[in-house]
């Protein structure tokens, strides 16, 4: 948004999140101290918007260690932004964390066979402003994108505050399946659950968002069996750039064949 309220330029905002991009590393947690720091970072973003109680049961839970849930650090300029959990939900392996409220509802989808992407636990630093902080949930949800790609999702779940609904509508083309849910228990707020079909989708978001291009190496490291990478290093630069490179030598090609 700009300073005289109206929306940038798609292309100027996307270029701009390319550059911000350039300064972040990803870490996918998998030490006590890691997870520590994650907790940290839960507590101030979520205290600043009074999302839940904050114990330490809230903070760090089961599913922080669900054998198809990845914890990711985001660091900019190497320093701890924000953090996301991603779970990767098939019919044979149902725990994520919005499944806690919205069971039976991503039980149908599972029932019909499809595997699910679920990302959960966002949290952003709050004391980081301007451009970076709007930047941060695009910069936040890319392993969720990359996800989708690694495990051929056919749908990608988000449980939020219906206030945020329409942002996951922009930027995913995201549908409504619950508008609003209250009393959701653990947190002090009203939830809505959307879907969005990935399928397809993936060509036209990355026309207008391309930091959520990667290429086949970088998602290896964010979410193979560690057994498949041993020695994977303990932060991960994105290669939204490269693989950008890339698609858009790609589409060059269609465009002369067609």
């Amino acid at each position: 948004m700009g300073a005289d309220g109206r929306q940038a330029e798609p292309g100027i905002f996307s270029e701009k999140l390319m550059q911000l991009l350039d300064r972040v590393e990803y870490r996918r947690v998998e030490t006590g101290e890691d997870m520590e720091d994650i907790a940290r970072l839960r507590y101030k973003a979520y205290k600043a918007v009074n999302l839940m109680e904050l114990t330490g049961s809230t903070l760090i839970d089961d599913l922080d260690f669900d054998s198809h849930a990845y914890v990711f650090g985001i660091y900019l300029d190497e320093s701890l932004v924000s953090t996301v959990r991603v779970h990767h939900v098939t019919p044979d392996h149902r725990a994520s964390t919005s499944g806690i409220i919205f069971g039976p509802e991503i039980d149908t989808f599972l029932d019909a066979g499809m595997v699910l992407i679920d990302p959960g636990r966002l949290a952003v630093d709050p004391e980081v402003l301007g451009d970076e902080m709007r930047a941060l949930p695009y910069l936040t949800l890319r392993p969720v994108a990359m996800a989708c790609e690694y495990f051929t999702a056919d749908r990608c779940l988000t449980a939020c505050r219906p206030r945020h609904a329409a942002f996951y509508k922009r930027i995913f083309a995201s549908e409504t399946v619950v508008a609003c849910r209250e009393n959701l228990g653990v947190y002090n707020a009203d939830g809505a659950l959307l879907v969005a079909r990935v399928r397809g989708q993936r060509p036209s978001i990355l026309d207008r968002y391309p930091i959520f291009d990667s290429e086949p190496f970088e998602r290896r490291m964010m979410f193979a069996d560690r057994n498949e990478v041993p020695f994977a290093p303990l932060t991960i630069l994105p290669t939204a750039r490269i693989a950008q490179g890339g698609y858009r030598r790609a589409s060059s090609r269609f465009s002369a064949s067609g």
